[in-house]
């Protein structure tokens, strides 16, 4: 029998979520894209206002639907929407951000039903640009949150990088899958 996993991307706007799943996808993406209004957020031309969609299928059948939301909190309705389905958390965190730890926070806040019952792991963007350690800041707020959660820095667009984060997160929901089964 042939299973599907849904795969959430999120975080704010600009950390590359249309870009990954564009990676990744062997179908062309849908993709909701349209002129952004909140210049003062993002300096980016469009942005994502319902998903982005594509998809992979694996040799044994199985499909993993990859799902981009939203980085607009006004669109928190979809991040609901979509986390009920979902097995496993891609976030990504643009290290030119503000302040891209008091992201983790956020998204993590917005989530938290879906790291209850799938896995998650996180994607320091953009850290080729950034002057600050952004990495090294977020990897310090996961260890405070007490949560194991793997973060790699990554650019989205670069299909082999986002395929070992892929693989990690599916190693990981398979591995609470097999705890789930043993408990």
């Amino acid at each position: 029998m042939h299973t599907e996993h849904v795969i959430l991307f999120a975080g704010p706007m600009g950390a590359g979520k249309t870009a990954a799943i564009s990676a990744l996808s062997e179908i062309p993406v849908v993709s909701t894209e349209a002129l952004n209004t909140d210049l003062a957020a993002s300096a980016k031309l469009t942005t994502t206002v319902a998903l982005d969609y594509g998809q992979i299928t694996l040799e044994d059948g199985h499909v993993i639907r990859l799902y981009g939301v939203p980085g607009q909190e006004r669109f928190e309705f979809v991040w609901k929407l979509l986390q009920t389905r979902a097995v496993g958390l891609v976030l990504l965190l643009d290290a030119c951000a503000k302040d891209p730890v008091e992201d983790v926070d956020f998204f993590l806040d917005h989530f938290k039903e879906l790291l209850r019952h799938g896995a998650a792991v996180v994607g320091v963007t953009r850290t080729d640009l950034a002057a600050n350690e952004a990495f090294a800041r977020c990897c310090a707020r996961l260890r405070q949150h007490h949560e194991r959660i793997p973060v790699f820095e990554v650019d989205a667009r670069d299909r082999a990088q986002m395929v070992v984060l892929l693989t990690a997160l599916i190693t990981l929901v398979q591995m609470r899958e097999t705890e789930l089964e043993a408990n």
